[in-house]
């Protein structure tokens, strides 16, 4: 039986990397998606895969920045595919730096889409969950929430989605609202960001690698996995948490520990 059969599921930024993989999971589950992305050529392309697969999907586009963008594509998917069911806030963007050289705009920018951009998207969905009498909302955070590993706006406001979605979870859990954040480590995408650093070295996931416990970085796959689960039935009583989905990262860092004990 699929876990997912016939709800509607909307996910943001789901023209590549982690949100198409969420796309793909969520849809061979069961679920009717619809993809909303800013970039219309690649949000088409994940549903054309989705379609290929023999999934019924839908695609919308907004601006996440942009609160009456939102509403205007949430009121597209209900008209096309229903009532709305699962949300995951997965739209983010991200521009290295530090604290000491990051401009006022990207500063801004990345406040402004990944915890407003989240924001507007609950905002809008939270009226008709209560109405439909209940609804799940996963917001894909970020280690960077919890831990400081560069990007500093970036990291802001992935903590900041932390605390957004305790809030979520005790103000609508009442209404039948789950609410729950997913923390992914590196995972290894096509991102701008990594198209970047990619550049200046060929062997950037590799390297990153030695740091997590498992041995690798992430997959967009890891993180789409555990997004199925914590949208479904099994996870009901779940509601609240910041799962890390970081293949141990946040749990120590081997690397340095044995370079201690190699110093001994």
């Amino acid at each position: 039986m699929s876990r997912y059969k016939n709800t509607v599921a909307l996910i943001t930024g789901a023209g590549q990397g982690i949100g198409r993989a969420i796309a793909q999971k969520l849809a061979k589950d069961g679920a009717l998606v619809t993809v909303l992305d800013i970039d219309e050529g690649n949000g088409r392309k994940t549903v054309e895969m989705l379609k290929q697969d023999g999934h019924q999907s839908h695609f919308v586009r907004a601006d996440i920045t942009n609160f009456s963008e939102v509403e205007e594509a949430f009121a597209k998917t209900a008209e096309k595919l229903g009532p709305i069911e699962l949300l995951i806030n997965n739209a983010a963007f991200s521009i290295a730096g530090n604290l000491e050289n990051i401009s006022l705009d990207a500063w801004h920018r990345e406040i402004d889409v990944n915890l407003n951009g989240t924001y507007h998207c609950i905002r809008a969905i939270v009226p008709a969950m209560t109405k439909a009498g209940g609804g799940v909302i996963i917001n894909i955070s970020s280690v960077n929430g919890v831990r400081y590993f560069g990007n500093p706006s970036y990291s802001a406001a992935k903590a900041g989605i932390i605390n957004l979605t305790q809030s979520v979870a005790s103000e609508f859990g009442g209404k039948g609202i789950r609410c729950n954040a997913v923390l992914p480590g590196a995972v290894r995408t096509d991102a701008i960001t990594w198209k970047t650093r990619i550049e200046k070295d060929p062997n950037i996931f590799e390297k990153l690698g030695r740091w997590y416990p498992v041995g690798r970085v992430g997959e967009p796959e890891d993180i789409a996995k555990a997004v199925s689960f914590l949208g479904s039935n099994e996870a009901e009583f779940i509601s609240g948490v910041a799962l890390p989905v970081d293949g141990g990262l946040l749990a120590g860092m081997n690397v340095m520990i044995e370079d201690f004990i190699l110093e001994d």
